[in-house]
């Protein structure tokens, strides 16, 4: 295998596909990326994890010789990383167990291979159901629930986001759902054309974080097929493959109270940035920030014992509320993750002091947040 490719374009490849690859494990094939060479010019690249893999076709490349080998993939990375821009790049590699010669410019090193026929395959199988979203509409999904994956690995089935179509007053939803047991977040998107007959399935918390970064690279629709063990993503020139978590995610609907009458609205940044002036009393990001609210009235207050205390009022020029007085404690962290995603209005729709609050964004009610309080 011979080829030659500019810097830029095997470094932006080599990003896509290399940060799946995990820098700790027991298998060293896994942390090289597989390299190859078309006679059509096409350079592929493909690394995987045994629960993801991500390739991606490079097309115009000159090649002198196609084959296939495999590199480190974190050290090749890095050296083109560390090129000058509008370098070419030379990969080499005569087969066997020679060494892959990188050359560009001055500069030249060889790189160690393992056996193309040790490097894992994984498979699709069949992914009966096929859709397609805005690269937007994805993004939007992802980054108004990921905050609420549980990164508990006894609770494995919390450790992605939930997403199935549903109806919500007679209307085709696809739904995003996920949850730690401490905060809910839940989202809906109107359903694309083909994923009415769509298993429930759950993403995995890695998974998302990969397809979220490939995502922000394109404005084009992306393709989803799936079954109800595996999905795929083709996002441009790469495809993203997962295995899906093998478990039941919970009943959620039935921890989203229903009753809750006392409500509370009051303008975003004013009450984000009064949480974090609070907050910042304390060291220990789990001590609670208590909200005390009145007629037009809102007080927010922390303590700690090593530092002292703190308290902010927010009037009626920011606060709406005409319910009976009430005073509710929640983590600072759970507020902000919920607030960075609410754009001018946050609304509290409360019980009592104990009880799960909703939290929406008074401009979009397609988004809806639980918050299970502290003790204060």
């Amino acid at each position: 295998m011979k080829f030659t490719v500019d810097r830029a374009v095997l470094l932006k490849a080599l990003a896509h596909v290399q940060s799946v690859v995990e820098r700790r494990n027991t298998i060293p094939i896994l942390a090289n990326v597989l390299i190859e060479a078309t006679q059509q010019g096409v350079l592929r690249l493909i690394a995987t994890d045994m629960e993801i893999a991500v390739q991606e076709e490079v097309p115009g490349v000159t090649v002198a010789r196609a084959g296939r080998t495999t590199a480190p993939a974190a050290t090749l990375y890095e050296i083109t990383r560390n090129l000058p821009d509008g370098a070419r790049v030379e990969l080499d590699h005569p087969g066997g167990d020679a060494p892959l010669a990188l050359r560009a410019g001055r500069f030249a090193t060889s790189l160690t291979v393992l056996p193309v026929e040790d490097f894992p395959s994984m498979t699709e199988g069949r992914l009966p159901t096929s859709f397609a979203l805005k690269a937007g509409v994805l993004r939007d999904l992802i980054d108004r629930t990921k905050f609420a994956i549980s990164t508990e690995e006894t609770r494995y089935y919390l450790n992605g986001i939930y997403m199935h179509a549903t109806t919500v007053d007679g209307a085709p939803v696809l739904r995003a759902v996920a949850t730690d047991g401490h905060r809910l977040a839940r989202v809906e998107e109107p359903l694309p054309e083909g994923a009415s007959g769509m298993p429930g399935v759950i993403i995995p918390r890695k998974t998302v974080n990969e397809l979220r970064k490939l995502a922000e690279e394109t404005q084009e629709d992306i393709a989803l097929s799936l079954s109800d063990t595996k999905i795929k993503f083709a996002i441009g020139t790469v495809t993203l493959v997962s295995k899906l978590i093998d478990g039941t995610f919970p009943e959620y609907d039935r921890v989203i109270p229903r009753g809750n009458d006392k409500v509370l609205s009051v303008d975003k940044k004013a009450f984000s940035d009064a949480v974090k002036r609070v907050a910042a009393i304390s060291s220990e990001r789990s001590r609670p920030v208590k909200l005390s609210v009145d007629r037009n009235l809102l007080v927010l207050s922390a303590a700690s014992p090593e530092q002292g205390q703190a308290q902010e009022e927010l009037d009626g020029d920011v606060v709406e509320y005409t319910a009976t007085p009430l005073e509710i404690g929640f983590q600072a962290r759970y507020l902000s993750d919920i607030t960075d995603q609410i754009g001018e209005k946050v609304v509290f729709y409360f019980a009592d002091g104990s009880a799960p609050t909703i939290v929406k964004d008074a401009a979009k009610d397609e988004a809806l947040y639980v918050l299970m309080p502290m003790r204060v």
